[in-house]
């Protein structure tokens, strides 16, 4: 009864898998065909069934650009960046989205150590530095045991070397791992919806206007109170903005 069981839920899920490849082929389709929001549609039901890719919100970020909605394409292209942070296509598409944001925010710049800190933890995702630092500290312990065994200098010479090599990529691997994790659990972004919001001093509608913010305009959160949203720019402003203005990576 067991086995039939687990038959079973094999079959639903690979059924589903295929359902949902059927569906993504059709919304490309659909977006060839200058279809755009049936494409969406069609994307969007995959991710109802609680799949994702990189691929598949790149490719809704695409369609949503191409019918002009800047906050929905910006979004999606963030989302897919999150999964692929080095792909180069979705970084171009991103660059061109935001140019067509009307809000200029300055960028406070980085130094220079912290630039190269966050180049290199960005590199690949967190699970993607915790697997690379495994894999080093195994092949490190299989080395060692290389440089012991070893019965020639020379041969001793390379796996030690080898070995403290993949060490130090270990624990550096560690560290960038755990340095993305902080950064994505204290660093909640958004991306402004509203085709134009009012930012305000103090979380209700009687509060002084402080600035205005348009659509596809990135901001982090830092508090939500009741239905609103403390935001800070890039620049450094903050305010607060209404949560149904905005939607949150």
């Amino acid at each position: 009864m067991r086995r039939i069981i687990e038959i079973a839920l094999f079959l639903m899920v690979t059924i589903g898998f295929s359902q949902d490849e059927e569906t993504f082929q059709r919304a490309g389709s659909l977006y060839n065909q200058e279809k755009y929001q049936e494409a969406i549609d069609a994307y969007r039901s995959i991710l109802d069934t609680g799949q994702e890719s990189a691929s598949l919100y790149y490719n809704l970020g695409n369609a949503h650009y191409k019918v002009s909605n800047i906050g929905p394409s910006i979004y999606y292209y963030e989302k897919a960046l999150e999964l692929a942070p080095n792909d180069e296509d979705i970084q171009n598409n991103l660059a061109f989205a935001q140019k067509a944001t009307i809000d200029s925010i300055d960028v406070i710049p980085e130094g220079f150590i912290s630039r190269t800190i966050n180049g290199f933890t960005t590199m690949f995702s967190y699970d993607s530095w915790a697997w690379i630092s495994v894999v080093c500290m195994l092949l490190f312990v299989t080395l060692f045991i290389l440089y012991y065994t070893a019965h020639t200098s020379t041969k001793k010479r390379l796996f030690f070397v080898s070995s403290w090599l993949l060490l130090f990529v270990g624990i550096f691997g560690v560290i960038f791992a755990y340095n993305q994790y902080n950064f994505l659990k204290n660093n909640q972004f958004a991306i402004v919806f509203a085709q134009e919001t009012t930012i305000k001093s103090e979380p209700n509608l009687r509060s002084e206007e402080v600035f205005e913010l348009h659509e596809g305009t990135k901001v982090k959160v830092i508090e939500t109170v009741n239905n609103w949203k403390k935001i800070k720019l890039e620049d450094g402003k903050i305010g607060w903005i209404p949560a149904e203005d905005l939607k949150e990576l």
